[in-house]
């Protein structure tokens, strides 16, 4: 059943580096056309993509013997999509950097330049653009996408899924029904109105519930989706942006976008200069050839494959990727003053999940009116599944004070740090997923296991329900497995190098989540940057 909220609150208020980049690579002029290298450096516009399990640091990412799956909660993005749209023309020097109105503005004027000065203008490499034509749609969910989410959907399924529910043999999908036979309760998903998020979440339930093959009940009839509203001012910790007043405030919420223009300059020059070659005349800027790259992107993702993409070396692949690290960081991450702000929502939303217990009283994003029910926020779900937008799970990982991503993202530095945790190409792809498991042990201290092995069953590995009463906590992102020891304050620094973190000191982290936001200060308070602004991901009031 899908039911849609038709209301809304009022509006109230590190570790081990990521492994680096060769400097051989990096000074090669030689231009780079292996496709599967060059979307790796695409940023949150990349085809989803696992990362290595220990990616992050972790060294041991197997799930210790005796332990097993309890409960999962799963904040995830949408799949792929056209790039987004809807800005005003005096908005193309300071946002939409990565996305749909700059690359919009350049095909224009690739159209005017070929309709005045005719079909052979272009040479070279450029001659493509001779008799190119703009395909690409804005901000839906392209078929690529959906299948992104299909698959994600059946993956949790696979890994997850059938440990949680201990599926019989066979069982290739979630099964409503006991082994008795009686019903269980149908779990609730939640998306926003928004269609790409909403089509992403019934995608991945396709994945999970079932296709509705001949025998098996149609996905839909298997859950609720509980569809929130998005665009307003309304309280949604899945666009939490838009009950944080500051986000839209230019000199605050578009922090990073002012500095990826004033960076695209500093690695585009030369690619722009060699370009300029082949234009008869006309002079690309580097905005245009900024353009380029993204339309790459987008172009791949919609039409599985662009004739841009092969104008550039992997140096300028690289800057392309930081401008967009730079973006987030600056605009949803420690580098804004909003950053913890625009998480903090869902990370108390995982608390009172955790605790069994409904939120009553909010002072941030949360939606009152929603998660004060059994209907529209259920507890004691077995798995959650919430479809969200990418700089939310960026601000969540913030609001959580996970320090391993707190990065020294310099303003203009050519090459890019190539050690930088903060790196969107591995943390919000497309189809992005990011679990917390909670997960039950027999041993206060179970042995750490160095790499994965397969669970054919619950309890194949020496699980025990009945006797697993030390319970855990472990966030893994697009496979990787999240530092958590790197938390602040060191809640769970025990000592662990397997990213097990005990849920007690887990759940009191997440307690002091909404003092460290500053929500009511940071997402209304009258103020300007820097100011008392520390990097933090937040601001508090001078004295």
């Amino acid at each position: 059943m899908i039911f849609t909220v038709l209301f809304s609150a009022l509006v109230i208020g590190s570790g081990s580096a990521a492994p680096a980049t060769s400097d051989k690579r990096r000074t090669s002029t030689q231009l780079l056309t292996d496709i599967t290298v060059i979307q790796t450096y695409w940023g949150q516009i990349r085809p989803y993509n696992n990362s290595p399990s220990s990616y992050f640091g972790v060294k041991n990412t197997g799930l210790p013997d005796g332990c097993g799956y309890e409960q999962v909660h799963v904040l995830h993005r949408h799949g792929s999509r056209y790039p987004t749209g809807g800005g005003t023309p005096q908005l193309y020097a300071q946002s939409f950097t990565e996305d749909g109105e700059n690359n919009e503005r350049f095909a224009a004027m690739i159209a005017n330049i070929t309709a005045t000065e005719g079909d052979s203008v272009f040479s070279g490499p450029l001659s493509f653009l001779n008799t190119y034509s703009y395909r690409l749609g804005e901000s839906l969910l392209v078929p690529s996408g959906g299948a992104q989410e299909v698959k994600s959907g059946a993956d949790f399924w696979n890994t997850r899924g059938r440990l949680l529910y201990d599926a019989p043999p066979g069982q290739a999908y979630y099964n409503s029904s006991f082994t008795d036979g009686t019903t269980r309760p149908k779990p609730t998903l939640r998306t926003t109105s928004q269609a790409r998020i909403y089509n992403s979440a019934v995608a991945w339930a396709t994945g999970f519930f079932g296709t509705g093959f001949v025998g098996t009940p149609a996905a839909a009839d298997e859950y609720n989706l509980l569809v929130i509203p998005e665009g307003g001012t309304e309280n949604n910790t899945l666009a939490s942006y838009d009950s944080c007043s500051n986000s839209k405030v230019e000199a605050i919420g578009n922090l990073g976008d002012s500095y990826v223009f004033k960076y695209i300059p500093l690695y585009l020059t030369a690619a722009t200069n060699r370009l300029n070659a082949y234009t008869g005349g006309n002079k690309f800027t580097t905005n245009d050839t900024y353009a380029m790259q993204s339309i790459c992107a987008y172009e791949y993702n919609a039409l599985g494959s662009s004739d841009f993409c092969g104008l550039f070396t992997e140096a300028e692949w690289e800057g392309f990727e930081y401008t967009l690290d730079l973006e987030y960081y600056y605009d949803f991450s420690f580098g804004n003053p909003t950053g913890r702000a625009q998480g903090v929502g869902y990370v108390q939303e995982l608390l009172a999940r955790l605790d069994n217990q409904y939120i009553t009283v909010g002072n941030t994003s949360v939606n009152v009116t929603l998660d004060d029910n059994a209907s529209t926020f259920p507890l004691g779900q077995t798995f959650y599944l919430d479809m969200s937008h990418d700089d939310i799970l960026v601000s969540v990982i913030t609001a959580l004070s996970v320090a391993y991503f707190k990065s020294d993202l310099p303003l203009t530095a050519v090459p890019p740090p190539s050690n930088r945790a903060f790196r969107l190409s591995h943390l919000t792809p497309f189809g992005t997923r990011l679990f917390t498991e909670v997960i039950g042990c027999n041993s206060a201290n179970p042995t750490e296991k160095q790499t994965a092995t397969t669970l054919y069953t619950p309890t194949s590995n020496g699980y025990d329900p009945a006797t697993a009463t030390n319970k855990f906590v472990r966030m893994v992102w697009n496979d990787a497995v999240v530092p958590l020891a790197s938390i602040e304050g060191g809640a769970c620094s025990n000592g662990r190098l397997d990213g097990l973190c005990g849920l007690d000191k887990f759940k009191a982290n997440l307690g002091q989540a909404a003092a460290k936001a500053n929500y009511q200060y940071s997402c209304f308070g009258n103020y300007s940057l820097p100011g008392s602004f520390d990097g933090d991901g937040a601001i508090f009031a001078p004295w």
